[in-house]
């Protein structure tokens, strides 16, 4: 297979690759879908693929696939290749970490490069007291170890998770995220001392498609059942996305993220912000939860960490994070170093490159361009998000009953003319936008051109 890859056309990513759209063959094309036949017969059919195509190369803002076509990635891997696929510098620490060692295991004999993570992200995260860092390999391992930090810190065992919350597919995350397909159904029974408290989802709160419901008055929702069906004093953590990812791009209304973290701190409840998909520059802020100035107890991050490599981390303040006894965090694992070099490439570029501002800038390029469509479309329910991180809820006109099938024509009809778009919400009814910050402009333009001539033709 390697040597059938190799005579690929464009099989070279970084900065040299073409940014363009180009379609040779129909998406997906015969070589792709001569792989697709092999991995139905090689992989568990448990593990799916959105868009079947096979990638050679990627990098700045296309994916090139097996057979020449070139596609406009607006997915980052799920917002994980936020400085791009292919970025320099990451490629560079990456190769040098690698011919240096690849693993040593930081339990046994440790390296330098998990301590210059771990003090960049004490660095990093909102909030000047003092920190400390673990890191571990995804998010869904980060956000089950921050559970088992706070549970140690309080002595007390529940936690609150979120309506249309996502934390992961481990058993404890699993518990903790809401939605049954594709990610429960059938895998429980699930991790006890779990409880689930009503989100605030600005279009969705209250009649009219949510006029009613104000940041604070949400807060006081989720306050209220937390108190009368679990109890502060039984209450170890509430963890929550400060912008919700799989769940919909839901933007809490302003006010609700500080309102639970002062009921937390008031109570002696870990707040854990579960800034996996958010952070790290894609909303247009370090970290999503300092576009109110919330400061969390843990902070739970991942996917854009590392630039493609597996790293994850829970960084919070000292005397939490040091609660566990000495040997109780870990994993063979946790903190390989060519994944911590890749971390410090990512940190350099995000500064280096300007990619806070950048990500604000996409995010007025796509917003301004998808209101203007809301305003010609009564399907488009709602337009929200923040930086690169923008969403399209699809709806019947005049409603905001859900349009799930219509989302997946357009899905689809975009995978066929070349963009990498994906779904998610609740409802299924949410075309969500990630692109990474290396996109050019005028990809961009093009992208919104192709998805407002979908839309154009699926009236």
């Amino acid at each position: 297979m390697t040597a059938d890859l190799a005579t690929t056309p464009t099989a070279v990513g970084g900065p040299d690759l073409p940014q363009e759209r180009r379609l040779v063959t129909e998406v997906p094309g015969p070589r792709s879908r001569e792989l697709a036949a092999r991995k139905e017969a090689a992989v568990t059919r448990a593990v799916g693929t959105m868009l079947p195509v096979y990638t050679v190369a990627a990098g700045g803002g296309v994916i090139v696939d097996v057979d020449g076509n070139s596609l406009i990635d607006l997915g980052s891997g799920i917002a994980v290749t936020t400085v791009g696929n292919s970025n320099p510098r990451v490629a560079a620490a990456v190769a040098a970490q690698a011919a240096a060692f690849t693993h040593t295991c930081f339990m046994i004999t440790p390296y330098d490069g998990y301590v210059e993570v771990a003090e960049a992200l004490n660095r990093l995260t909102p909030g000047d007291h003092e920190k400390r860092t673990a890191l571990f390999n995804s998010g869904a391992e980060a956000v089950e170890n921050a559970v088992k930090i706070a549970r140690s810190h309080t002595g007390r065992q529940a936690v609150v998770a979120f309506d249309h919350g996502y934390h992961g597919r481990t058993n404890l995350t699993m518990a903790l995220t809401a939605k049954n397909m594709p990610y429960k159904h059938g895998f429980g029974p699930f991790a006890p001392e779990v409880y689930r408290a009503p989100m605030s989802y600005p279009f969705r709160d209250g009649a009219g498609g949510g006029q009613g419901v104000d940041g604070p008055t949400a807060a006081r929702r989720a306050i209220e059942v937390i108190e009368k069906q679990v109890g502060a004093p039984n209450l170890a953590a509430v963890v929550i996305e400060p912008i919700q990812g799989e769940g919909g791009f839901v933007v809490p209304a302003p006010g609700f993220l500080p309102a639970l973290a002062d009921w937390c701190r008031a109570h002696g409840v870990v707040f854990v912000a579960d800034e996996v998909q958010t952070g790290f520059a894609r909303t247009g802020d370090l970290f999503a939860c300092e576009h109110e100035g919330v400061v969390p107890d843990l902070i739970v991050t991942a996917k854009g960490i590392a630039g493609g490599l597996p790293l994850a981390a829970v960084t919070g303040r000292a005397e939490i994070m040091d609660a566990p006894h000495a040997g109780g965090l870990g994993g063979t694992y946790g903190g390989n170093p060519i994944a911590c070099a890749a971390a410090l490439a990512v940190l350099e570029t995000i500064e280096a490159d300007g990619l806070v501002e950048r990500a604000r800038a996409i995010g007025e390029l796509v917003t301004a361009r998808l209101t203007a469509l809301q305003e010609q479309d009564a399907r488009i329910g709602d337009v929200r998000g923040r930086g690169a991180m923008i969403a399209v809820e699809l709806v019947r006109p005049g409603t905001i009953e859900p349009d799930a099938a219509l989302t997946a024509q357009v899905a689809a009809a975009a995978h066929a003319q070349g963009l990498v778009v994906l779904t998610c919400g609740t409802f299924g009814n949410v075309l969500r936008l990630l692109p990474p910050l290396s996109i050019p402009d005028h990809l961009l333009t093009e992208a919104l051109d192709v998805l407002a001539g979908i839309l154009e033709a699926t009236r």
